[in-house]
């Protein structure tokens, strides 16, 4: 592995985390469903305890966790702008509009969430020595929540728009009720809607 990209992989991840924490918060101002809502607040705590993960992560292997990098600005900057979005939803759309907006925020952030962890697993099987270490403890806690997060949130959002279409929709989604935490399991999930309305 290349330790300057493992680094911009760390300093990504961690402000993804943060700008995480941001984006749970705010997505919570616009939630109308309260299983949704109830999912969001879990998914807030365990979100602002990733961060803490990747804070350890990057002091236990030598990363200054206030470095700045171009990709990081990058990572923040998308953050703050899906913050922004959903503030424009909640102050210009009705309160349904401000929560698809939200839904949609947050599955675009876990998407780029569960690919760092996804990265981070990888390494952690290629690295040697204490870098291993350091990232399997890490991708150990986090790694299922984050499957939870991506799967769980896309169900959601797609039930909420099908639901606004006027269509009937199956909320909690299928793939909250089946607990899904795979690829695979979502396509599964996703298939037996049409069994459960």
């Amino acid at each position: 592995m290349k330790d300057p990209q493992l680094k911009e992989l760390l300093l990504q991840a961690l402000e993804t985390e943060l700008g995480g924490v941001e984006i749970y918060r705010t997505a919570l101002e616009c939630v109308q469903n309260e299983n949704l809502k109830a999912e969001w607040q879990k998914y807030l705590e365990q979100t602002t305890r990733h961060e803490e993960i990747m804070r350890g992560v990057c002091e236990s292997l030598g990363v200054d966790v206030d470095e700045s990098t171009p990709g990081r600005q990058v990572v923040h900057h998308i953050g703050k702008s899906l913050v922004k979005a959903m503030e424009m939803a909640r102050a210009s759309a009705d309160p349904k509009g401000a929560e698809l907006v939200a839904c949609e925020c947050v599955v675009l952030a876990e998407t780029k969430d569960h690919s760092n962890w996804e990265l981070l697993t990888q390494c952690a099987e290629h690295a040697k020595g204490d870098i291993a270490k350091v990232l399997q403890a890490a991708v150990e806690e986090v790694e299922d929540q984050e499957d939870e997060h991506i799967y769980h949130s896309k169900g959601y959002c797609r039930e909420l728009w099908i639901e606004s279409l006027g269509m009937d929709a199956v909320l909690p989604p299928p793939e909250e009720e089946k607990h899904v935490k795979t690829a695979i399991g979502a396509a599964r999930a996703q298939q037996s809607r049409d069994d459960m309305i």
